[in-house]
């Protein structure tokens, strides 16, 4: 049976059906794999964005918006390495991020405490900002 509204069990099917939990080893195992997961999704961001900014070549301190820049990376060509890293970098974080919703749409609440858990640690710990990578608008939406 999906559920439609949140719910506290430690029974819960998560992303494939082979994904189930019966016991509290199991669910904490699973909330343990999305709290991971979620602070991963902000690690491989940070590499994103770090590699943006450092192949623009443009300082550090300066923030970029969606509406007012050029060309993303500078004067690089339009198959650069760092354009195509950057796009498969994008990808991965694309997947995750996607994942991790669907995740959520189990709507098992331990779930999704874990998930937003595991955002705000990984945020804390690689996207916080220790003053040498500017805050980089690339897209105003959460999940992208």
């Amino acid at each position: 049976m999906m559920h439609m509204t949140f719910y506290w069990s430690n029974e819960v099917t998560l992303l494939v059906d082979s994904w189930q939990t019966k016991s509290w080893t199991g669910y904490s195992l699973t909330l343990l794999a999305c709290l991971i997961a979620s602070a991963f999704y902000q690690y491989m961001e940070d590499r994103r964005v770090r590699l943006k900014l450092v192949s623009s070549g443009k300082p550090s301190t300066q923030i970029e918006t969606p509406l007012l820049q050029g060309k993303i990376f500078g004067g690089a060509g339009k198959w650069s390495a760092a354009r195509i890293g950057g796009a498969v970098l994008f990808g991965v974080n694309s997947a995750i991020g996607y994942l991790l919703m669907l995740a959520v749409m189990s709507f098992n609440g331990g779930i999704f405490v874990a998930i937003v858990l595991g955002l705000a640690v990984g945020y804390l710990l690689f996207r916080s900002g220790d003053g040498d990578v500017a805050t980089l608008v690339d897209n105003p939406c959460a999940c992208a």
